[in-house]
């Protein structure tokens, strides 16, 4: 037996950060450190002391793991990163995987939010102080978030913002404000949302919805308004996280104190909005009467000309098809259209701005697919996939998945088998339970096609991975 792989800590400095990232793409393409040594004529003894951060990793040993384990250039760009920051530094500076004050520990001000970093696609925005004593948001690496720290410490890697968010004793308020660094915050995970799914955003979301809790009791009058309709918001987001995993009773929770909140916050629009969140929830959840009422109030709530009319009848035309009733559905996503092309062009309102014409066709396609017309929701998914923006990781495995079921209820199991696979590598990749419960569905559908190759390798990966899941 093989000799147990040593814990890394990337959190220690630059070169346990980049060695946790080289083992972690070393293991992610099966390879030994023996085996992947001889491929790239390093000695093994090195590459594990370089993997463990003892050793500093020389800039070929980097170029040969990127190039070896098809890193796409990761590799190369995060040691160039950590290079070019690992400048010579005053002696009173502070680096941020040195002892020193801490964030949470410490009064300072929260930067311009010109001065923080969008986050990027390889890892997720943290917190982070600068030598000159500010707060900005820097990229750790999702692989050594998943890989290496889990979701326990992805959490944790947050604490900062908890912290700073956390009601001090009374009468202390600290110089940072606490709301901009929470909304701050909610960009980010919305942001990583798409490419990472829900797991290493809900502790988060939960434990800042506990800071603001006892924050309220240190605010007064503005302050104390907008933390609310911060904390609705954040319940609203949580509700999302929840549902997208597949939890939908923390889904109702959070999505009914999101509602709750609203009414406190004194936003109109706020409380439409968590009502049209609401029929969405319905719909996943195949409650077909909630999501057509709950539709039909928002709708009603909302302001005339206001996507979130739009987003409304969208959600209640999926309601319509899950009764079953397609002269129904079909006239709900012509109204839903019809909402949309009177928009407003320049609209006010910050919610449903990502509602267009391609996401109320990609919904009908959905509703096609459960009424039956498969051969039409094909299309309609193959549209959407094929326009859908580089980014959106996560709602690419949803239309792969929701497509895969439609081609193996027209009865085209070996492209039903291949799109099943596709989606199943992004399921896997952010824990998105939209998808991996469309491709139980698929699972159970192929089970007549035995002798078709793509459905046995779908069905022999589903396996797998439920395996690893437990």
């Amino acid at each position: 037996m093989g000799q147990k792989p040593r814990i890394l800590t990337p959190h220690a400095g630059p070169d346990h950060y980049l060695g946790a990232e080289m083992r972690d793409w070393r293991t992610h393409r099966g390879l030994s450190l023996s085996k992947l040594g001889t491929r790239i004529n390093f000695s093994p003894s090195y590459m594990a002391r370089a993997e463990r951060g003892d050793q500093a990793a020389s800039a070929d040993l980097i170029s040969a793991y990127d190039h070896a384990l098809r890193a796409e250039g990761t590799l190369v760009r995060k040691y160039r990163r950590l290079h070019e920051t690992a400048q010579p530094r005053p002696a009173s500076s502070v680096h941020v995987s040195h002892p020193g004050p801490h964030v949470s520990s410490d009064h300072v001000p929260l930067d311009d939010e010109t001065g923080i970093e969008a986050p990027s696609s390889e890892g997720i925005s943290v917190p982070a102080r600068t030598d000159d004593g500010r707060i900005i948001f820097v990229s750790i690496s999702r692989r050594a978030l998943l890989g290496t720290l889990g979701t326990a410490a992805a959490a944790a890697a947050f604490s900062d913002a908890s912290a700073a968010a956390a009601s001090p004793t009374s009468g202390t308020l600290p110089a940072l404000n606490p709301i901009e660094h929470l909304k701050a915050t909610r960009r980010v995970l919305i942001d990583n949302d798409n490419l990472f799914g829900p797991y290493q955003s809900i502790p988060i979301v939960e434990r800042q919805m506990a800071a603001m809790k006892s924050l309220r009791r240190e605010l007064r009058g503005t302050d104390r308004q907008q933390l609310v309709q911060l904390q609705t918001q954040y319940a609203e987001l949580a509700g999302w996280f929840h549902q997208d995993a597949g939890n939908f009773r923390a889904a109702q929770h959070w999505t009914r104190e999101g509602l709750e909140l609203s009414h406190l916050s004194g936003d109109p629009e706020l409380t439409t909005y968590i009502l049209v969140r609401r029929s969405q929830l319905a719909g996943d959840m195949h409650d077909a009467i909630e999501a057509l009422d709950v539709a039909e109030a928002a709708e009603d709530r909302a302001e005339p000309g206001s996507r979130l009319a739009a987003v409304a009848a969208t959600f209640g035309a999926h309601g319509h098809a899950l009764r079953g009733d397609t002269d129904a559905c079909k006239r709900a996503y012509d109204h839903a259209h019809d909402l949309y092309q009177a928009l407003d062009p320049n609209p006010a309102s910050p919610w449903g701005v990502w509602l267009d014409s391609a996401y109320i066709e990609v919904h009908r396609a959905h509703s096609l697919s459960a009424l039956g017309d498969h051969k039409a929701a094909i299309e309609g998914f193959g549209r959407a996939i094929t326009d859908l923006p580089a980014g959106f990781h996560r709602d690419r495995g949803v239309y792969l998945a929701r497509q895969a079921v439609a081609l193996a209820g027209a009865g085209e199991a070996e492209q039903a088998g291949t799109a099943g696979l596709q989606a199943l590598q992004i399921g896997v990749e952010t824990g998105s339970s939209r998808i991996t419960r469309e491709l139980a569905r698929l699972d159970e559908d192929l089970g007549k096609w035995h002798s078709v190759i793509t459905v046995n390798e779908f069905q022999d990966a589903m396996r797998d991975a439920v395996l690893k899941q437990a």
